[in-house]
């Protein structure tokens, strides 16, 4: 299991989550991985900065996708990108997170889903197929009711990947549909 930084110490009351590649360490095998990817709600991008900033970290916008990454000052750590967001699911998720076996806030599967399924990097849509590969018809049901809430126009694709999830790895489960 790779070590993380304590973000909870660093980010004190800001609620935070992983979505990256260590968030599937709470469903799946856990994929390797360079940097830590974590979401919070773009109201608390400012006083998250700052407090990474206060903690040692130099901060730079080097990617779209996020809305800023923190480095560690001997730059040997895990480099931290940080995903403001204002997605109306953010809060409820935030406030209800699952926990790695680490003890890390992690958002909930389903969100997982959305979240790399909205993405559509390959990487993404490999992460959801590991992310799939162990869920049972309710939690299927669960992951297409909330891309059909938040995304409707791809509720084919998540279809389309349960079946090659299916296929690829011989589960016989089925999306609700």
């Amino acid at each position: 299991m790779q070590q993380l930084p304590d973000l909870s110490r660093i980010l004190h009351h800001i609620r935070w989550a992983l979505v990256g590649a260590i968030a599937l360490r709470a469903y799946a095998p856990e994929r390797l991985t360079q940097d830590v990817d974590i979401i919070i709600h773009a109201r608390d991008e400012q006083v998250a900065r700052a407090a990474f900033t206060a903690a040692g970290y130099r901060i730079d916008n080097p990617l779209p996708i996020s809305r800023f990454t923190a480095h560690s000052q001997d730059e040997t750590g895990y480099s931290i990108d940080v995903l403001a967001s204002n997605e109306p699911w953010l809060d409820e998720t935030l406030a209800q997170p699952v926990y790695d076996c680490a003890g890390f806030p992690v958002l909930a599967r389903q969100f997982l889903i959305l979240m790399k399924l909205q993405a559509g990097r390959a990487q993404d849509i490999a992460d959801i197929t590991r992310l799939l590969r162990r869920t049972d018809h309710t939690e299927r049901s669960i992951a297409r009711t909330t891309v059909a809430t938040y995304a409707p126009d791809l509720i084919d694709d998540f279809d389309a990947l349960v079946v090659l999830t299916d296929l690829e790895f011989g589960t016989g489960s089925s999306a609700a549909t």
